[in-house]
């Protein structure tokens, strides 16, 4: 879809009910299931971080997705992961909207004030890092090269928006991670990348908000 038919009916979106859990769910491995059963279970003090789901027109005027291929830690498990431009929240910041933004300036040098932050989607929590995520879907209208963190971003990914609504594209892999061992996950293919986890289930939810109005 090219992009000015895309940013004409995305403000439709505004008014929609969020999809949440239940559209998280689709794309959530059993264990994640089981963590998120036991976490509910007892006090958890988590910490907070936002994330952006930036939209925006190639050099075609093509819809795209920004997504980042993160840098690889040894004491990070969400390491060499494809995730948002995102972060944590840091004192400064005014709510987390403003942590997003901030963020996504940091990872990837887009000026906060060409977004047009259009939905504020449902919180998830991450049981192995202990995070509570906090997603938003933006607009860059007028885009402007991307300058990647080296220090936090391997690779830009950008994603077709055709590829990324394509259900061809979403299946399910069997994959070892740093917390399971040969497990089925429910994943995007997406740009040869699997995508999965809590980026996958934060997918899921803007696919079904898209789907109602494109």
């Amino acid at each position: 879809m090219n992009f000015d038919d895309f940013s004409i009916r995305i403000p439709k979106i505004k008014n929609l009910p969020l999809p949440g859990e239940a559209s998280h769910l689709k794309m959530a491995p059993q264990f994640r299931l089981e963590d998120l059963q036991a976490a509910r279970k007892k006090s958890v003090i988590t910490k907070k971080a936002a994330v952006m789901a930036l939209f925006y027109p190639d050099d075609f005027n093509l819809t795209r997705l920004l997504l980042i291929l993160r840098k690889s830690h040894p004491k990070d498990v969400h390491s060499n992961q494809i995730g948002f431009p995102g972060g944590q929240v840091e004192e400064n910041d005014r709510d987390m909207r403003a942590t997003a933004l901030r963020e996504t300036y940091e990872e990837v040098g887009v000026n906060p004030n060409h977004i047009e932050i259009v939905k504020s989607l449902t919180e998830i929590y991450i049981p192995p890092s202990n995070f509570e995520v906090r997603p938003y879907m933006g607009l860059y209208t007028r885009p402007e090269p991307f300058t990647k963190q080296d220090t936090e971003v391997e690779e830009l990914v950008e994603v077709r928006l055709a590829d990324f609504m394509d259900d061809a594209n979403v299946f399910t892999e069997n994959l070892t991670t740093s917390y399971a061992t040969d497990v089925p996950v429910p994943a995007f293919k997406l740009n040869g990348y699997t995508v999965w986890g809590a980026t996958g289930m934060m997918l899921s939810e803007i696919k079904t908000l898209l789907q109602q109005v494109l």
